[in-house]
């Protein structure tokens, strides 16, 4: 696994999420070889509009899409608003998915994790994610997941759940080694 590079993205922008700090525990701990980056420009992005998608397409779109075409992966870490995506993700998805059928992210290995406040973690927001990006054109690795009720966190940073952080080095593990 040498010189792999992931682009994360996270789907809360709030500063203090436990969907952030998984992002960043998920960089703490990718394995040798790996290089996970956190893109942090989501909440830049205008909404998706096929009359501003022009080559003179706004800065955070086209950086968007570099850090996607420089990846070898990608991993989402998204919370579940109100039973679903996160509009800034989603708004991400329609972005890369751009052009139609020659994304950024097509047939690059994508896995999908989160917490959330709901007893099951996040799980319809994953797998809509899921759902959306396999639309859009990565290849995602379906039996990647992990979704955590953030109440088992106790509070703390997910580093300090022993049982969160094994899976998530996991996952990284598993993601790193799906790339062609």
């Amino acid at each position: 696994m040498a010189g792999i590079k992931v682009l994360v993205l996270v789907g809360s922008l709030r500063a203090a999420s436990i969907n952030r700090q998984l992002a960043e525990l998920s960089v703490e701990q990718a394995p040798d070889g790996v290089d996970l980056r956190i893109f942090d420009r989501l909440g830049e992005l205008p909404f998706y509009n096929e009359d501003i998608d022009t080559p003179e397409v706004a800065e955070p779109v086209v950086a968007l899409r570099e850090a996607a075409a420089g990846a070898d992966a990608a991993l989402v870490v998204t919370p579940e608003y109100n039973g679903s995506i996160p509009g800034v993700l989603k708004n991400a998805i329609d972005w890369l998915s751009r052009p139609w059928g020659d994304g950024a992210l097509k047939d690059k290995p994508l896995a999908v994790v989160g917490a959330a406040l709901g007893q099951y973690g996040g799980v319809w927001a994953h797998d809509e994610t899921r759902k959306s990006f396999g639309i859009a054109g990565p290849r995602v690795v379906e039996d990647l997941k992990l979704s955590v009720p953030s109440k088992t966190l106790d509070g703390k940073h997910p580093r300090e759940n022993d049982e969160v952080a094994a899976s998530l080095r996991d996952i990284v593990g598993k993601l790193a080694a799906e790339v062609d």
